[in-house]
Protein backbone atom coordinates (compact mmCIF):
# COMPACT_ATOMS: atom_id res chain seq x y z
CA UNK A 1 0.00 0.00 0.00
CA UNK A 2 1.46 3.60 -0.40
CA UNK A 3 1.89 5.70 1.76
CA UNK A 4 3.23 9.40 2.53
CA UNK A 5 5.65 10.93 5.21
CA UNK A 6 5.76 14.02 6.63
CA UNK A 7 8.57 14.89 4.67
CA UNK A 8 7.07 13.70 1.34
CA UNK A 9 4.08 16.13 2.10
CA UNK A 10 6.35 19.33 2.89
CA UNK A 11 8.72 18.70 0.15
CA UNK A 12 5.43 18.11 -2.05
CA UNK A 13 3.73 20.97 -1.29
CA UNK A 14 6.24 23.71 0.07
CA UNK A 15 3.37 23.89 3.02
CA UNK A 16 4.24 24.66 6.81
CA UNK A 17 3.92 22.38 10.00
CA UNK A 18 1.91 24.19 12.13
CA UNK A 19 1.32 21.65 14.75
CA UNK A 20 3.04 18.14 14.50
CA UNK A 21 1.81 14.65 15.67
CA UNK A 22 2.35 11.24 13.26
CA UNK A 23 5.46 11.25 11.09
CA UNK A 24 4.17 9.06 8.35
CA UNK A 25 0.38 8.50 6.93
CA UNK A 26 -1.08 5.52 5.35
CA UNK A 27 -2.71 7.59 2.47
CA UNK A 28 -4.64 10.64 1.68
CA UNK A 29 -8.55 11.51 1.97
CA UNK A 30 -11.13 14.53 1.18
CA UNK A 31 -13.89 12.84 2.88
CA UNK A 32 -14.13 12.91 6.47
CA UNK A 33 -17.12 10.63 6.50
CA UNK A 34 -14.77 7.78 5.11
CA UNK A 35 -11.29 8.67 6.71
CA UNK A 36 -9.20 6.07 8.73
CA UNK A 37 -7.14 6.51 11.44
CA UNK A 38 -3.94 6.52 10.23
CA UNK A 39 -4.42 8.79 6.88
CA UNK A 40 -4.28 12.39 6.20
CA UNK A 41 -7.26 14.60 5.50
CA UNK A 42 -7.20 17.13 2.75
CA UNK A 43 -9.89 20.54 3.06
CA UNK A 44 -10.46 20.98 -0.60
CA UNK A 45 -12.85 24.09 -1.19
CA UNK A 46 -15.68 24.41 -3.83
CA UNK A 47 -17.91 26.69 -4.81
CA UNK A 48 -20.83 24.58 -3.17
CA UNK A 49 -18.48 23.47 0.09
CA UNK A 50 -15.59 24.05 1.82
CA UNK A 51 -13.52 21.39 3.57
CA UNK A 52 -12.58 23.04 6.60
CA UNK A 53 -15.95 22.82 7.96
CA UNK A 54 -15.52 19.17 8.41
CA UNK A 55 -12.16 19.42 9.87
CA UNK A 56 -13.33 18.73 13.31
CA UNK A 57 -15.10 15.47 12.26
CA UNK A 58 -11.14 14.50 10.01
CA UNK A 59 -9.14 15.29 12.61
CA UNK A 60 -11.10 12.88 15.76
CA UNK A 61 -11.00 10.07 12.98
CA UNK A 62 -7.87 10.65 10.95
CA UNK A 63 -4.13 11.61 11.68
CA UNK A 64 -4.06 15.05 10.57
CA UNK A 65 -5.24 17.75 8.26
CA UNK A 66 -3.55 20.09 5.16
CA UNK A 67 -5.81 23.02 5.39
CA UNK A 68 -5.93 26.61 3.87
CA UNK A 69 -6.60 28.33 7.74
CA UNK A 70 -6.11 26.46 10.85
CA UNK A 71 -8.91 25.24 13.15
CA UNK A 72 -9.90 26.54 15.84
CA UNK A 73 -9.52 24.02 18.30
CA UNK A 74 -5.82 22.36 17.25
CA UNK A 75 -6.27 18.42 18.41
CA UNK A 76 -3.17 17.28 20.65
CA UNK A 77 -1.41 14.49 18.66
CA UNK A 78 -2.64 15.28 15.27
CA UNK A 79 -0.12 16.99 12.45
CA UNK A 80 -1.61 20.10 11.25
CA UNK A 81 0.05 20.99 7.88
CA UNK A 82 -0.65 25.26 6.04
CA UNK A 83 -0.59 25.44 2.13
CA UNK A 84 -2.35 28.44 0.74
CA UNK A 85 -3.95 26.50 -1.85
CA UNK A 86 -5.35 22.95 -1.32
CA UNK A 87 -6.85 21.97 -4.14
CA UNK A 88 -3.01 22.89 -5.28
CA UNK A 89 -1.09 20.70 -2.30
CA UNK A 90 -3.34 17.74 -3.81
CA UNK A 91 -2.34 17.72 -7.08
CA UNK A 92 1.36 18.67 -6.13
CA UNK A 93 1.25 15.87 -3.84
CA UNK A 94 0.08 13.23 -6.32
CA UNK A 95 2.83 14.63 -9.20
CA UNK A 96 5.32 14.24 -6.75
CA UNK A 97 3.94 10.90 -5.39
CA UNK A 98 4.05 9.40 -9.32
CA UNK A 99 7.39 10.66 -10.19
CA UNK A 100 9.17 8.47 -7.47
CA UNK A 101 7.52 5.61 -9.11
CA UNK A 102 8.56 3.79 -12.56
CA UNK A 103 5.30 3.13 -13.88
CA UNK A 104 4.22 3.79 -17.08
CA UNK A 105 1.19 6.05 -17.20
CA UNK A 106 -1.62 5.85 -20.30
CA UNK A 107 -4.19 8.36 -20.13
CA UNK A 108 -6.95 7.90 -22.23
CA UNK A 109 -9.06 10.83 -23.24
CA UNK A 110 -12.24 11.90 -26.19
CA UNK A 111 -15.94 12.85 -26.09
CA UNK A 112 -16.95 9.23 -25.74
CA UNK A 113 -15.47 5.57 -24.71
CA UNK A 114 -13.15 6.96 -22.41
CA UNK A 115 -14.16 4.71 -19.49
CA UNK A 116 -15.06 1.66 -21.43
CA UNK A 117 -11.69 1.97 -23.57
CA UNK A 118 -9.94 2.42 -19.81
CA UNK A 119 -11.85 -0.59 -18.48
CA UNK A 120 -11.25 -3.06 -21.50
CA UNK A 121 -7.93 -2.44 -21.04
CA UNK A 122 -7.12 -2.98 -17.60
CA UNK A 123 -8.97 -6.16 -17.94
CA UNK A 124 -5.97 -7.23 -20.88
CA UNK A 125 -3.05 -6.02 -18.46
CA UNK A 126 -4.23 -8.04 -15.62
CA UNK A 127 -3.13 -11.14 -17.29
CA UNK A 128 0.33 -9.67 -17.95
CA UNK A 129 1.31 -6.90 -15.80
CA UNK A 130 0.70 -5.27 -12.25
CA UNK A 131 -1.84 -2.51 -13.44
CA UNK A 132 -4.17 0.28 -11.06
CA UNK A 133 -6.74 1.65 -13.04
CA UNK A 134 -8.41 4.68 -12.24
CA UNK A 135 -12.08 3.91 -10.29
CA UNK A 136 -15.45 4.73 -12.21
CA UNK A 137 -14.81 8.24 -13.75
CA UNK A 138 -12.61 10.07 -11.59
CA UNK A 139 -11.05 11.92 -14.22
CA UNK A 140 -10.86 15.57 -13.32
CA UNK A 141 -8.45 17.34 -11.45
CA UNK A 142 -9.78 16.21 -7.86
CA UNK A 143 -10.48 12.52 -9.22
CA UNK A 144 -7.22 11.71 -11.45
CA UNK A 145 -4.89 13.15 -8.68
CA UNK A 146 -6.73 10.66 -6.19
CA UNK A 147 -6.27 8.15 -8.29
CA UNK A 148 -2.12 8.63 -8.71
CA UNK A 149 -2.28 8.33 -4.79
CA UNK A 150 -3.06 4.76 -4.87
CA UNK A 151 0.11 3.63 -7.03
CA UNK A 152 2.64 1.47 -5.23
CA UNK A 153 4.16 -1.05 -7.02
CA UNK A 154 2.34 -0.86 -9.87
CA UNK A 155 4.19 -1.66 -13.49
CA UNK A 156 1.07 0.39 -15.45
CA UNK A 157 -1.06 2.84 -14.51
CA UNK A 158 -4.59 3.68 -16.63
CA UNK A 159 -6.36 7.16 -16.07
CA UNK A 160 -9.40 8.66 -17.56
CA UNK A 161 -8.44 12.17 -18.46
CA UNK A 162 -11.96 14.50 -18.47
CA UNK A 163 -12.13 17.95 -20.07
CA UNK A 164 -14.58 20.72 -19.89
CA UNK A 165 -12.57 23.43 -20.65
CA UNK A 166 -9.75 24.80 -22.72
CA UNK A 167 -6.31 23.43 -20.47
CA UNK A 168 -7.97 20.73 -18.91
CA UNK A 169 -5.74 18.11 -20.18
CA UNK A 170 -2.65 20.03 -20.13
CA UNK A 171 -3.29 20.57 -16.24
CA UNK A 172 -4.09 16.38 -15.97
CA UNK A 173 -0.73 15.82 -17.73
CA UNK A 174 1.12 18.03 -15.62
CA UNK A 175 0.40 16.12 -12.38
CA UNK A 176 0.27 12.66 -13.96
CA UNK A 177 3.32 12.98 -17.07
CA UNK A 178 2.32 10.60 -19.02
CA UNK A 179 3.69 8.39 -21.26
CA UNK A 180 0.99 7.17 -23.80
CA UNK A 181 -2.07 8.53 -24.52
CA UNK A 182 -5.33 7.38 -25.87
CA UNK A 183 -7.37 9.91 -28.08
CA UNK A 184 -10.98 7.80 -28.84
CA UNK A 185 -12.76 10.44 -31.13
CA UNK A 186 -13.69 14.03 -30.96
CA UNK A 187 -17.27 15.09 -31.00
CA UNK A 188 -20.14 17.42 -29.32
CA UNK A 189 -19.32 17.32 -25.84
CA UNK A 190 -19.01 20.04 -22.64
CA UNK A 191 -19.99 22.30 -25.78
CA UNK A 192 -21.53 25.17 -22.96
CA UNK A 193 -17.35 25.25 -21.48
CA UNK A 194 -15.53 24.88 -24.96
CA UNK A 195 -17.76 26.67 -27.00
CA UNK A 196 -17.09 24.91 -30.12
CA UNK A 197 -15.57 21.95 -31.99
CA UNK A 198 -12.75 23.10 -32.50
CA UNK A 199 -12.10 24.10 -29.22
CA UNK A 200 -12.84 20.07 -27.90
CA UNK A 201 -10.69 18.66 -30.64
CA UNK A 202 -7.34 21.56 -29.44
CA UNK A 203 -8.25 20.71 -26.07
CA UNK A 204 -8.38 16.88 -26.60
CA UNK A 205 -5.18 17.45 -28.58
CA UNK A 206 -3.40 19.28 -25.25
CA UNK A 207 -2.20 15.30 -24.53
CA UNK A 208 0.10 15.89 -27.74
CA UNK A 209 2.56 17.86 -25.52
CA UNK A 210 3.28 15.21 -23.38
CA UNK A 211 3.65 11.67 -24.46
CA UNK A 212 6.07 9.83 -26.84
CA UNK A 213 3.21 7.81 -27.95
CA UNK A 214 -0.53 8.44 -29.57
CA UNK A 215 -2.92 5.94 -29.74
CA UNK A 216 -5.59 7.78 -32.79
CA UNK A 217 -9.10 6.16 -34.19
CA UNK A 218 -8.35 6.84 -37.98
CA UNK A 219 -11.65 6.87 -38.39
CA UNK A 220 -12.20 10.00 -37.05
CA UNK A 221 -10.95 12.43 -39.98
CA UNK A 222 -11.04 15.72 -37.70
CA UNK A 223 -8.79 13.65 -34.92
CA UNK A 224 -6.81 12.20 -37.21
CA UNK A 225 -5.85 14.88 -39.40
CA UNK A 226 -5.01 17.00 -36.49
CA UNK A 227 -2.95 14.38 -35.22
CA UNK A 228 -0.81 13.73 -38.81
CA UNK A 229 -0.22 17.45 -38.89
CA UNK A 230 1.30 17.53 -35.04
CA UNK A 231 3.52 14.08 -35.41
CA UNK A 232 5.12 14.83 -38.43
CA UNK A 233 6.33 18.33 -36.54
CA UNK A 234 6.62 16.87 -33.18
CA UNK A 235 7.98 13.52 -34.51
CA UNK A 236 5.56 11.50 -32.65
CA UNK A 237 4.88 7.69 -32.82
CA UNK A 238 1.16 6.99 -33.62
CA UNK A 239 -0.32 4.09 -33.50
CA UNK A 240 -3.47 4.06 -35.75
CA UNK A 241 -6.70 1.89 -35.65
CA UNK A 242 -9.92 1.57 -36.78
CA UNK A 243 -12.45 -0.41 -38.98
CA UNK A 244 -13.28 2.07 -42.57
CA UNK A 245 -10.01 2.64 -43.15
CA UNK A 246 -6.82 0.65 -43.04
CA UNK A 247 -4.84 0.57 -39.98
CA UNK A 248 -2.45 -1.61 -38.48
CA UNK A 249 -5.01 -2.39 -36.12
CA UNK A 250 -8.19 -3.36 -37.51
CA UNK A 251 -11.37 -5.38 -36.83
CA UNK A 252 -13.10 -6.91 -40.08
CA UNK A 253 -15.89 -9.37 -40.27
CA UNK A 254 -17.84 -7.19 -37.53
CA UNK A 255 -21.37 -9.09 -37.10
CA UNK A 256 -23.52 -8.15 -33.80
CA UNK A 257 -25.90 -10.51 -32.06
CA UNK A 258 -29.31 -10.52 -33.95
CA UNK A 259 -32.71 -9.63 -32.90
CA UNK A 260 -33.04 -13.10 -31.61
CA UNK A 261 -30.31 -12.84 -29.49
CA UNK A 262 -31.25 -9.41 -28.33
CA UNK A 263 -31.49 -10.75 -24.93
CA UNK A 264 -27.85 -11.56 -24.95
CA UNK A 265 -25.58 -8.86 -26.24
CA UNK A 266 -22.47 -10.23 -28.46
CA UNK A 267 -19.87 -8.72 -30.22
CA UNK A 268 -18.00 -10.27 -33.44
CA UNK A 269 -15.31 -9.55 -35.42
CA UNK A 270 -11.74 -10.29 -36.93
CA UNK A 271 -8.89 -8.58 -34.96
CA UNK A 272 -6.23 -7.62 -37.55
CA UNK A 273 -2.81 -6.82 -35.64
CA UNK A 274 0.01 -6.10 -38.44
CA UNK A 275 2.33 -9.20 -37.92
CA UNK A 276 0.24 -11.37 -36.46
CA UNK A 277 -2.45 -13.72 -37.37
CA UNK A 278 -6.07 -12.40 -37.36
CA UNK A 279 -8.16 -13.61 -33.65
CA UNK A 280 -11.98 -13.75 -33.91
CA UNK A 281 -12.95 -12.37 -30.91
CA UNK A 282 -16.42 -12.59 -29.52
CA UNK A 283 -17.15 -10.27 -26.60
CA UNK A 284 -20.33 -10.06 -24.45
CA UNK A 285 -21.26 -6.44 -25.33
CA UNK A 286 -23.06 -4.77 -27.99
CA UNK A 287 -23.21 -1.60 -30.22
CA UNK A 288 -20.24 -1.32 -33.23
CA UNK A 289 -18.85 1.89 -31.23
CA UNK A 290 -18.18 -0.98 -28.42
CA UNK A 291 -15.26 -2.23 -31.68
CA UNK A 292 -13.79 1.50 -31.90
CA UNK A 293 -13.31 1.29 -27.83
CA UNK A 294 -12.02 -2.46 -28.30
CA UNK A 295 -9.61 -1.74 -30.54
CA UNK A 296 -8.12 1.07 -28.91
CA UNK A 297 -7.60 -0.91 -25.66
CA UNK A 298 -5.80 -3.61 -28.04
CA UNK A 299 -3.53 -1.10 -30.18
CA UNK A 300 -2.13 0.10 -25.95
CA UNK A 301 -1.77 -2.94 -25.13
CA UNK A 302 -0.18 -4.46 -28.01
CA UNK A 303 2.27 -1.34 -27.98
CA UNK A 304 3.20 -2.49 -24.17
CA UNK A 305 4.35 -6.46 -25.21
CA UNK A 306 0.79 -7.73 -24.20
CA UNK A 307 0.66 -11.14 -26.10
CA UNK A 308 -2.44 -11.26 -28.63
CA UNK A 309 -4.03 -14.40 -27.23
CA UNK A 310 -3.86 -12.23 -23.86
CA UNK A 311 -5.62 -9.36 -25.75
CA UNK A 312 -8.30 -11.69 -27.19
CA UNK A 313 -8.75 -13.22 -23.50
CA UNK A 314 -9.19 -10.40 -21.71
CA UNK A 315 -11.69 -8.54 -24.73
CA UNK A 316 -13.81 -11.56 -24.12
CA UNK A 317 -13.73 -11.36 -20.47
CA UNK A 318 -15.07 -7.89 -20.21
CA UNK A 319 -18.50 -7.48 -19.31
CA UNK A 320 -19.40 -3.77 -19.68
CA UNK A 321 -19.38 -0.91 -17.67
CA UNK A 322 -22.58 -0.44 -15.10
CA UNK A 323 -24.70 2.72 -16.42
CA UNK A 324 -23.60 2.21 -19.88
CA UNK A 325 -25.33 0.36 -22.70
CA UNK A 326 -26.67 -2.63 -20.55
CA UNK A 327 -29.01 -4.41 -22.09
CA UNK A 328 -31.73 -5.75 -19.49
CA UNK A 329 -34.85 -7.54 -19.68
CA UNK A 330 -37.43 -6.34 -17.76
CA UNK A 331 -41.34 -7.63 -17.70
CA UNK A 332 -41.13 -8.95 -21.24
CA UNK A 333 -39.40 -5.77 -22.74
CA UNK A 334 -35.80 -5.73 -23.63
CA UNK A 335 -34.56 -1.90 -21.75
CA UNK A 336 -31.26 -0.85 -23.30
CA UNK A 337 -29.84 1.23 -20.40
CA UNK A 338 -27.41 3.92 -21.27
CA UNK A 339 -28.02 6.48 -18.41
CA UNK A 340 -24.47 7.68 -17.70
CA UNK A 341 -24.53 10.77 -19.84
CA UNK A 342 -25.10 12.18 -23.41
CA UNK A 343 -24.24 13.88 -26.14
CA UNK A 344 -25.57 13.73 -29.73
CA UNK A 345 -23.03 11.54 -31.13
CA UNK A 346 -23.11 9.08 -28.31
CA UNK A 347 -27.17 9.60 -28.74
CA UNK A 348 -27.18 9.07 -32.16
CA UNK A 349 -25.29 5.86 -31.75
CA UNK A 350 -27.59 4.80 -28.38
CA UNK A 351 -30.30 5.07 -31.06
CA UNK A 352 -29.63 3.76 -33.78
CA UNK A 353 -28.72 0.25 -31.14
CA UNK A 354 -32.43 0.42 -30.47
CA UNK A 355 -33.41 0.20 -34.01
CA UNK A 356 -30.96 -2.68 -34.89
CA UNK A 357 -32.18 -4.78 -32.50
CA UNK A 358 -35.92 -3.95 -32.13
CA UNK A 359 -38.26 -6.83 -32.50
CA UNK A 360 -42.08 -4.97 -31.17
CA UNK A 361 -42.15 -1.27 -30.95
CA UNK A 362 -39.43 0.85 -30.82
CA UNK A 363 -39.57 3.27 -27.69
CA UNK A 364 -36.79 6.03 -27.39
CA UNK A 365 -36.67 7.71 -23.73
CA UNK A 366 -34.37 10.10 -24.06
CA UNK A 367 -33.46 13.15 -21.22
CA UNK A 368 -32.40 16.18 -22.26
CA UNK A 369 -28.11 16.68 -23.15
CA UNK A 370 -26.82 19.16 -21.38
CA UNK A 371 -23.65 21.23 -20.97
CA UNK A 372 -24.11 22.02 -24.76
CA UNK A 373 -24.24 26.10 -24.30
CA UNK A 374 -25.61 27.96 -27.02
CA UNK A 375 -25.48 24.88 -29.33
CA UNK A 376 -27.74 22.82 -27.04
CA UNK A 377 -31.26 24.27 -28.82
CA UNK A 378 -30.03 23.43 -32.54
CA UNK A 379 -28.67 19.89 -31.16
CA UNK A 380 -32.24 18.87 -29.37
CA UNK A 381 -34.10 20.41 -32.75
CA UNK A 382 -32.03 18.20 -35.17
CA UNK A 383 -31.96 14.65 -32.92
CA UNK A 384 -36.18 15.02 -33.12
CA UNK A 385 -36.18 15.82 -36.92
CA UNK A 386 -33.42 12.60 -37.32
CA UNK A 387 -35.42 10.24 -35.03
CA UNK A 388 -38.90 11.06 -36.83
CA UNK A 389 -37.27 9.57 -40.30
CA UNK A 390 -36.36 6.23 -37.92
CA UNK A 391 -38.67 2.91 -37.52
CA UNK A 392 -39.01 4.79 -33.65
CA UNK A 393 -42.73 3.48 -32.95
CA UNK A 394 -42.57 5.93 -29.45
CA UNK A 395 -40.72 9.17 -28.45
CA UNK A 396 -40.90 10.12 -24.56
CA UNK A 397 -39.12 13.25 -24.34
CA UNK A 398 -38.08 13.89 -20.75
CA UNK A 399 -36.84 18.01 -19.70
CA UNK A 400 -37.61 20.80 -21.63
CA UNK A 401 -34.63 20.86 -23.89
CA UNK A 402 -36.04 17.59 -25.27
CA UNK A 403 -38.74 18.70 -25.34
CA UNK A 404 -37.62 20.40 -28.38
CA UNK A 405 -36.86 17.76 -29.95
CA UNK A 406 -40.35 16.40 -29.15
CA UNK A 407 -41.72 19.31 -31.43
CA UNK A 408 -39.33 18.93 -34.54
CA UNK A 409 -40.29 14.61 -34.63
CA UNK A 410 -44.27 15.36 -34.23
CA UNK A 411 -43.66 18.01 -37.16
CA UNK A 412 -41.25 15.58 -39.25
CA UNK A 413 -43.45 12.59 -39.26
CA UNK A 414 -44.64 12.86 -43.01
CA UNK A 415 -48.11 11.58 -41.93
CA UNK A 416 -46.31 8.33 -40.09
CA UNK A 417 -48.11 7.56 -36.93
CA UNK A 418 -45.67 7.42 -34.09
CA UNK A 419 -46.27 8.93 -30.51
CA UNK A 420 -44.61 11.09 -29.27
CA UNK A 421 -45.12 12.19 -25.22
CA UNK A 422 -42.90 14.99 -23.53
CA UNK A 423 -43.05 14.66 -19.78
CA UNK A 424 -40.54 17.18 -17.26
CA UNK A 425 -38.77 14.61 -15.85
CA UNK A 426 -37.33 11.00 -15.05
CA UNK A 427 -39.76 10.29 -12.13
CA UNK A 428 -42.94 11.63 -13.88
CA UNK A 429 -41.87 9.11 -17.50
CA UNK A 430 -41.82 5.86 -14.39
CA UNK A 431 -45.55 5.79 -15.39
CA UNK A 432 -46.18 6.56 -18.49
CA UNK A 433 -43.63 4.42 -20.22
CA UNK A 434 -45.37 1.11 -18.28
CA UNK A 435 -48.79 2.64 -20.06
CA UNK A 436 -47.63 2.62 -23.28
CA UNK A 437 -45.26 -0.19 -24.03
CA UNK A 438 -46.10 -4.20 -23.40
CA UNK A 439 -43.96 -7.34 -23.72
CA UNK A 440 -42.02 -7.34 -26.67
CA UNK A 441 -41.18 -3.78 -26.80
CA UNK A 442 -37.43 -2.70 -26.60
CA UNK A 443 -36.64 0.35 -24.94
CA UNK A 444 -33.65 2.83 -24.72
CA UNK A 445 -33.26 4.77 -21.93
CA UNK A 446 -30.22 7.63 -22.23
CA UNK A 447 -29.82 11.30 -21.22
CA UNK A 448 -27.28 13.50 -19.61
CA UNK A 449 -26.43 12.67 -15.94
CA UNK A 450 -27.88 15.56 -14.55
CA UNK A 451 -31.15 14.47 -15.67
CA UNK A 452 -31.57 11.29 -13.42
CA UNK A 453 -32.32 8.76 -15.95
CA UNK A 454 -31.74 5.55 -13.84
CA UNK A 455 -34.72 6.68 -11.98
CA UNK A 456 -36.70 5.00 -14.64
CA UNK A 457 -35.42 1.62 -13.92
CA UNK A 458 -35.33 1.78 -10.05
CA UNK A 459 -37.06 -1.26 -8.61
CA UNK A 460 -40.28 0.29 -7.95
CA UNK A 461 -40.66 1.00 -11.94
CA UNK A 462 -43.30 -1.41 -13.56
CA UNK A 463 -41.78 -1.53 -16.56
Amino acid sequence: MPGFSLQDIIDATSGRTILRGRDYFSGISIDSRSISDSELFIALRGARFDGHDFIGEALKKGAGAIVNYPPASPVSGKTIIHVTNTLKALQDIAEFHRNKRDVRVVAVTGTNGKTTTKEMLCQMLRGFCNVLCSSGNLNNNIGLPLSLLKLSDEDVCILEMGASMRGDIKELCEISHPDTGIITNIGPGHLEGFGSIDAVKDTKLELCDFVGTLIINLDDELLSRSVESLAVKDDKRVVYYGINNEAPVMAKNIRISGTKDRKRPGLFFDLHIDGFEPERINMKISGVFNVYNALAACSAAHIMGVPVKLIKSGLEAFSGVAMRFEIKELQGTVVISDVYNANPSSMEEAVKELIRIKEGKAVAVLGDMLELGSYAEEAHRKLGAWLAGLPVDIFVAVGPLMALAANEFRNSRNGISKDVYTVNDADSAKGLIRDITGEGDTILVKGSRGMNMEHILEADCAV
